[in-house]
């Protein structure tokens, strides 16, 4: 199988996914116009804390948040994308296309604010400007979908225990949920058929009871 081939069968498979949870969120998901490219601008605005931005005080860039947050980003970008009405191969292909090439952007700062331009003046996810973000934090399509995975089963977890009337236990055994969920996915194998449903077992069997 080729790498463009298998990015296009990981983004189905995300795509599959995303429609999945934002149904389980409401069944009419589509119909209610949900501001998706504001939730990208927003995110990307939280990001540069994490990364850093202010030149009057030294700051250390928090790789791990940076990552997540990105993943974060992805699930508004695929909803926007399904929000056209397009099939999942076609958005899948062309969103194959777009993450796999990067431009010659330096800086992550500009690479995001570009991002999040896009998503403020045009109410698009720019795959582009994404993919130069995930290139200059070290992340590949690959490490994506793994991530992408894992924070998608965790929303599913979290809404099949009590997240929406506020039951849900944030805090694991001293760890927040998103901790125990890095740890997790590192040590399953991503390639598996069965990597989503594993990380799933994995939380229930963490879950303090």
């Amino acid at each position: 199988m080729t790498t463009q081939q298998t990015a296009i069968n990981q983004i189905t498979q995300m795509l599959s996914m995303q429609d999945a949870m934002n149904a389980r969120v409401s069944e009419t998901w589509r119909e209610n116009n949900y501001e998706w490219y504001r939730a990208i601008w927003v995110e990307c605005a939280e990001m540069l804390d994490h990364h850093g931005w202010k030149w009057w005080k030294h700051q250390e860039i928090d790789v791990p948040q940076v990552q997540l947050e990105l993943v974060d980003i992805f699930h508004f970008g695929l909803s926007l994308r399904l929000m056209t009405g397009q099939s999942a191969e076609v958005i899948a292909s062309s969103l194959a296309q777009e993450i796999t090439q990067t431009s010659a952007e330096t800086d992550f700062k500009i690479a995001l604010e570009k991002l999040a331009a896009n998503a403020v003046a045009e109410h698009t996810f720019s795959g582009q400007d994404f993919a130069d973000c995930l290139s200059l934090i070290n992340m590949d399509l690959p490490e994506l979908f793994r991530q992408y995975v894992g924070k998608n089963t965790l929303n599913f977890f979290r809404q099949d225990h009590g997240y929406k009337d506020g039951s849900y236990i944030k805090i694991w055994h001293g760890e927040e949920d998103n901790e125990v969920l890095a740890n997790i996915v590192k040590t399953l194998n991503v390639s598996s058929d069965s990597f989503q449903q594993d990380v799933y077992n994995a939380l229930e069997a963490k879950y303090p009871k």
